[in-house]
């Protein structure tokens, strides 16, 4: 025989299942920022070290992304974004277009401005580093674009 109890549950009963399942979605989305925070900061530590890529690799690497895009009929490329943290003032000197903004810049981000520097700048290419993102109003990611218009 069916009771009451059965069809319709105590308002206090509702109340611990809400509660519950309210528990159950903030343990998933802590177990989710813990990730997202671990992955970030594989990403940082992979970042900060050096690429052990030659230049030579480098520039063949470059080459086929180069040819691919003007295939394309592109004029530009995205060479890639970066934490902010991989500048030494976090991003500050690059969001403010300072003179010298590049000596901030670390590990992969300045391999990459330093291999642009050394072969591609006096071929005519150019390279755009901006701020990407602004969360919280505030400087986020790094991206660096490589240009032959």
């Amino acid at each position: 025989m069916t009771t009451l109890d059965d069809m319709l549950p105590s308002a206090k009963d509702l109340q611990k299942k809400l509660a519950l399942a309210e528990s159950e979605k903030a343990a998933e989305a802590a177990r989710r920022e813990a990730a997202e925070e671990a992955e970030k900061k594989a990403m940082l530590d992979h970042f900060a070290k050096p690429s052990g890529v030659s230049d030579e690799e480098r520039m063949k690497r470059a080459a086929i992304v180069i040819q691919r895009a003007v295939g394309n009929g592109l004029t530009e490329v995205f060479v890639g974004r970066f934490p902010n943290q991989l500048c030494t003032d976090r991003g500050r000197a690059i969001n403010q277009v300072e003179p010298g903004w590049e000596e901030t810049l670390t590990g992969l981000p300045k391999e990459l401005y330093d291999f642009w520097q050394k072969y591609l700048r006096e071929r005519g290419y150019k390279l755009k580093v901006q701020i990407v993102d602004f969360p919280g109003g505030m400087p986020g990611d790094i991206g660096m674009t490589l240009s032959w218009s």
